[in-house]
């Protein structure tokens, strides 16, 4: 408890002691928004960016902020259905003219779209070497998924997930997932037990402002576990300081799993305070799919609440948040009937549950939004303070967070209330980082940044991982430089983690025959599961990379970055059974901390009509760990009673590489009209040399993506309509290659065919004030209920049989999915 208190002091010191400033050098910054063709543009969203500061504009398109301190700043313009303009202004001792926007209507002009996630100040994407993908509300809003992840994988090439149902997707970036994929939320790093297979992103999904994909290594900024990349989510934030109620209310269904989502936020901000309440709610039954049926225990419960509050001052801001999600999660575990194929329910364990005797799930049961008993329970609470002021000419920020994680999976069905994983995870995040005044074109930032964490077993029968106390810290420094046509950026990094933990004893207790925790001196008999843990790991990260803007439309890009990522608690110590990823997982302590050399070379060009990027990487990693199956000495599976097969983390060299490219079109005789396109291949190589040659047969790394490709035509209409300003249609076509490059060295892995999948959507904008418009979108996903199983899908594992009477083995993705959501701001 005395963690909490301090933390708690903490919190509230970072959030106070700024908060009295001189009301000097305040200034105001007006204009005006039209589009292509001079004509106003109510409902701009005008956004000062890395500040509090904005605006949204009125029906003759002006908008006005006040109160703005000195300093250098970019102002972008952002309205659905137009390009994204930022422009640079600096307020100082001159009188400032009106800053006016023209905003085109492709959406494609990503070159100046301002990014905050990777970088240690806002900038311009085309600015930063790194590739860096934006996805932002209006796409977010207009996408109808079943979860986040699954959004941004629509949106961002070399992004994609391994999927253990319709809710619960794990970002993997080029190749690279679980702990080498870093999450944040509003710049705070997401921990929620990352190690795991069915552990997915505990977001609201329903009150993002935007997201952005780094692809590539982050280590610079964030340290260990960004090797690969970083997803990063920002809340949606009071835009308007007029001292006025708004708000937004979201509703979806989707026909599929009659998903059923409500999601809403209310906001309040004038020039100083801003206040904002969000919350949703989304519950599914189970998904269907012309192979199995309905698949059982593949639905979820889901809730989500959130504030925060801000004070901004002429020198810079504080804010304080909190947020809260609960979800109740089926997992199914694939047992089913041999001959009808149907599912089947465990209602026994151990040697009394007979696999191939299983009683068939009634449809009573399958199409329910009940939840079976047999399912997981997450909760993640997250408090956290922020602070962002200019000291002299420069400035500094800092966060402070604390939050904790807590799953309780639920296996045992004659003990229904008994959970057989429950693990507690508390984290605190800190940092603060310095940005020093320009000079000589060169903005340089020096930082510190780490965590500190407890995790524990608190009533369990399972335990796949010790107890550990995990402390991490690390300090870098990063430099900039612009002149004309040229932008070098790079720095260097050095962190430290280190890991404890005490001997972790379990026995069989006689009353329930389940395992438990055996704690000293209590021990005379007792197993010793997990010895002592004292381990150190430590590493350097490097960067160096340049832009070149040949014109503004069209820029050239390189970097080269090493990143450093620590063993994760699963891949060092695991050995254990974890009940809702049906995997028994075993670690290894020799485990070295994994290094990546990734080079980037990128080519970026944008105008109002054509968009298109070229991205070539590769990428060396050493200590590279996977992991695969063990077999026994005829080469079958190593399972326990209920089919749970066993894995073996390993650790060699590896190399991935390859090539993305997008390509979008909005030709000016079509109005309105876009053909966008995307490529992304993925190769992923085991270098050890024993390997050597061996193809599928341990040459290839597992979880590696196909090659995929996306193609889509969407249409936008304008009407002279009072009520209906607007209107749209989309086609996709989603285009999944074979992968035969697949990791088959002890069944890890299996050959999955190629498919593709065609969607369609509508929308529409219902105008009912002046400023305000229903926005509808219906969407069917899988239009021609095409049965196919992704290569990143875990349930096309979930088997009992070696052979089946319909000749199809394991769980099939999500059929047709035909959906509406409506999205009404006020």
């Amino acid at each position: 408890m005395k963690l909490h208190y301090i933390l708690l002091i903490s919190l509230i010191i970072i959030s106070v002691a700024p908060l009295t400033h001189a009301q000097q050098n305040q200034h105001v910054l007006t204009g005006k928004v039209s589009d292509g063709k001079g004509q106003p543009l109510p409902a701009v969203s005008i956004i000062i960016e890395n500040t509090s500061y904005g605006a949204s504009t009125d029906e003759t398109g002006t908008y006005r902020i006040i109160n703005i301190p000195a300093g250098t700043y970019q102002v972008k313009a952002s309205a659905i259905g137009y390009g994204i303009q930022t422009r640079s202004i600096t307020l100082g001792a001159a009188v400032l003219e009106p800053l006016h926007f023209t905003l085109v209507d492709a959406d494609n002009q990503t070159l100046d779209e301002v990014i905050v996630t990777g970088v240690s100040r806002a900038s311009l994407a085309k600015e930063n070497p790194v590739p860096i993908v934006g996805v932002s509300a209006a796409k977010i809003e207009q996408s109808v998924e079943s979860n986040i992840v699954d959004v941004l994988v629509k949106n961002v090439p070399g992004l994609t997930a391994v999927k253990t149902g319709p809710n619960i997707s794990k970002p993997f970036i080029r190749g690279l997932g679980y702990n080498r994929v870093l999450t944040l939320f509003d710049g705070i790093r997401q921990e929620g037990q990352q190690w795991g297979d069915e552990h997915g992103l505990e977001v609201d999904a329903y009150n993002l402002e935007r997201a952005e994909v780094v692809k590539g290594p982050a280590s610079l900024i964030y340290g260990s576990d960004a090797v690969a990349g970083v997803v990063g989510l920002l809340p949606t934030m009071p835009k308007e300081t007029d001292g006025r109620l708004h708000g937004s209310f979201t509703s979806e269904y989707q026909g599929n799993n009659g998903l059923i989502g409500n999601g809403g936020r209310l906001s309040y901000a004038n020039e100083r305070w801003a206040f904002t309440l969000r919350g949703s709610y989304r519950l599914a039954k189970n998904y269907t799919n012309s192979v199995d049926g309905r698949v059982y225990n593949s639905g979820f419960k889901e809730a989500n609440a959130s504030a925060s509050t801000r004070y901004t001052s002429v020198a810079g801001f504080t804010s304080l948040n909190a947020t809260y999600y609960n979800n109740l999660q089926s997992i199914p575990d694939g047992s089913r009937d041999s001959l009808s194929r149907r599912f089947t329910e465990q209602i026994a364990e151990g040697e009394d549950d007979d696999l191939l005797n299983r009683p068939i799930v009634p449809s009573s049961m399958l199409n329910a939004y009940t939840l079976s008993p047999l399912h997981q329970h997450i909760q993640h609470y997250r408090l956290y303070a922020k602070s962002n002021y200019t000291i002299g000419d420069g400035a500094m920020d800092a966060l402070l967070a604390y939050q904790q994680n807590r799953r309780r999976e639920y296996s045992h069905p004659l003990a229904t209330d008994q959970p057989s994983l429950d693990v507690r995870l508390n984290t605190v995040n800190y940092g603060a980082n310095y940005h020093l005044p320009t000079f000589l074109n060169t903005e340089v930032t020096v930082g510190v940044n780490g965590m500190y964490q407890q995790n524990e077993s608190v009533d369990a029968t399972d335990f796949p991982i010790p107890n550990y106390a995990l402390f991490d810290a690390g300090i870098f420094g990063l430099a900039k430089w612009k002149y004309e046509e040229w932008t070098v950026s790079g720095g260097i990094r050095y962190d430290r983690r280190w890991l404890t933990g005490d001997d972790f004893y379990t026995r069989t207790n006689p009353a329930t025959g389940f395992s438990e925790r055996a704690l000293p001196p209590d021990i005379e008999g007792a197993y010793l599961q997990f010895p002592a843990i004292d381990e150190t790991f430590h590493g350097v990260s490097l960067s160096l990379g340049g832009t070149y803007e040949i014109s503004p439309s069209l820029s050239l890009k390189a970097n080269i970055a090493r990143g450093y990522r620590a063993p994760n608690i699963n891949e060092y110590a695991a050995n254990g059974l974890d009940p809702g990823a049906h995997i028994i997982y075993r670690g290894n302590r020799d485990f070295e901390p994994e290094f990546s050399l990734q080079e980037d070379i990128g080519i970026d060009y944008s105008n109002p009509y054509v968009s298109a990027t070229l991205s070539v990487f590769n990428n060396n990693l050493t200590n590279f760990i996977y992991l695969t199956q063990l077999t026994d000495e005829a080469g079958d599976a190593i399972t326990d009673a209920q089919g749970n097969r066993t894995f073996q983390y390993q650790q060699s060299k590896a190399q991935l590489y390859g090539i993305e490219a997008t390509l979008s079109l909005s030709p000016p005789f079509l109005p309105g009209f876009s053909f966008d396109n995307a490529l992304a291949i993925t190769y992923g190589f085991n270098r050890d040399e024993i390997f050597k040659g061996d193809g599928i047969q341990g040459e290839y790394l597992p979880l590696i993506p196909p090659i995929h490709a996306t193609s889509s035509m969407h249409q936008g209409f304008t009407f002279n309509s009072s009520w209906l300003p607007t209107a749209n249609i989309g086609l996709e076509a989603d285009i999944n290659a074979a992968q035969n490059r697949f990791l088959a060295l002890n069944n890890t892995e299996t050959y999955t065919p190629g498919y593709v999948i065609f969607n369609i959507s509508a929308g529409a904008d219902i105008r009912y004030s002046a400023s305000h418009s229903l926005k509808i979108s219906l969407q069917a996903n899988n239009l021609f209920d095409r049965a196919y199983q992704s290569h990143l899908s875990r349930l096309k594992y979930f088997e009992y049989f070696s052979a089946s009477p319909t000749g199809r083995l394991g769980i099939y993705n999500m059929g047709r999915n035909i959906s509406v959501k409506l999205t009404l701001p006020f």
